[in-house]
Order: C-alpha cells, then sequence, then structure tokens
C-alpha cells in the first residue's frame, strides 16, 4: 500500500521557522522525484520546491528561494522541507508529492494528504 505521510505543520509566528517531513511506503523511494506543493484557500495548488532522486539541483519557486530547502533522506525514505523567515503569505495547505523518475516508475505518482501550515501572530 502506497502512503506519503506528511507531518511537522502547525502554527508559527511570522519570522518563524518550521521543518516539514514527508514519509513514504510502499514503492521504491529512490526512484522517485520528491516535490512540496501547497495550496492556499481561494487560490491554485503550487509548486514549491522539487528535489531528484539523488538529492542534488534542487529547485524552488521565487517566492521561497533563500528560505526554504528541500532535502531527501532515501535510506528513511523521507523528504524533507526546512521553513525559515516564514510569512503570513505562507499559509497554505502543505502537500507532498512523488512522481517516478525511472523507466519502471515513470507512470506512477502519489500525492501525500497534507498539512496545515497556518504563519500569524
Amino acid at each position: 500500500q502506497v502512503q506519503l505521510v506528511e507531518s511537522g505543520g502547525g502554527l508559527v509566528q511570522p519570522g518563524g521557522s518550521l521543518r516539514l517531513s514527508c514519509a513514504a511506503s510502499g514503492f521504491t523511494f529512490s526512484s522517485y522525484a520528491m516535490y512540496w506543493f501547497r495550496q492556499a484557500p481561494g487560490k491554485e495548488r503550487e509548486l514549491v520546491a522539487a528535489i531528484p532522486t539523488t538529492g542534488g539541483n534542487t529547485n524552488y519557486a521565487d517566492s521561497v528561494k533563500g528560505r526554504f530547502t528541500i532535502s531527501r533522506d532515501n535510506a528513511k525514505s523521507t523528504v524533507y522541507l526546512q521553513m525559515s523567515r516564514l510569512k503570513p503569505e505562507d499559509t497554505a495547505v502543505y502537500y507532498c508529492y512523488a512522481k517516478g523518475a525511472t523507466v519502471q516508475a515513470s507512470a506512477y505518482d502519489y500525492w501525500g494528504q497534507g498539512t496545515q501550515v497556518t504563519v500569524s501572530s
């Protein structure tokens, strides 16, 4: 059974930090590129950060560059999003997404259930 389980969300004051985790199971994690998306109320889901299978060449939305860091631990089948200097506009539900990056896995992709991040004083 494939699962992506996010954790680490919550309420934080502006300027604060949070670390999101996404634990994967049921598939070969190291064969999948991993992404964090977010969706704020009334807005479309947007890509926040991406990391390839080996962990190099990460990419970020312009709005989070220099504040967020995506990383992965293939041994633990987990991807992380370290969020710093948080702003109220970062408030959203954050989703973990896995997309197959090998020939065998390319037809598969999976979403997590999301974790709420609220930035407010």
